[in-house]
């Protein structure tokens, strides 16, 4: 049986948000977030994307997505597996490891 991709967006802007002082950029995030990813889960199936909260989005669902955030009603960066906030301003590694793990994720040892 073939495992299912999991979808990972992160919404973020080039300047950093003004209430995450001294947090890595959104785009310094996207990196991190992927390479943690994939230390913890090798060979696991995913997709990860970085949504410039702040460029032409042509999807409608992140259009809307990121118009909350440029409206303040969530910070940046965004974190968001299969539509599900999982973190948002300062992201950390283990509500989106749970939230990777419910989508059947499983620790490579």
């Amino acid at each position: 049986m073939e495992k299912q991709r999991v979808k990972i967006e992160i919404y973020g802007a080039d300047i950093i948000c003004a209430s995450c002082v001294n947090a890595p950029s959104s785009k310094d995030t996207y990196e991190w977030l992927q390479a943690a990813i994939d230390r913890k889960y090798p060979d696991q199936p995913y997709a990860i994307e970085y949504i410039d909260i702040e460029s032409d989005i042509t999807d409608e669902r992140q259009k809307e997505i990121a118009q909350q955030v440029l409206d303040d009603e969530y910070f940046y960066p965004l974190v968001m597996i299969e539509d599900e906030v999982v973190g948002e301003g300062y992201i950390q590694l283990k509500p989106v490891f749970a939230e990777l793990e419910k989508h059947g994720f499983v620790v490579q040892e």
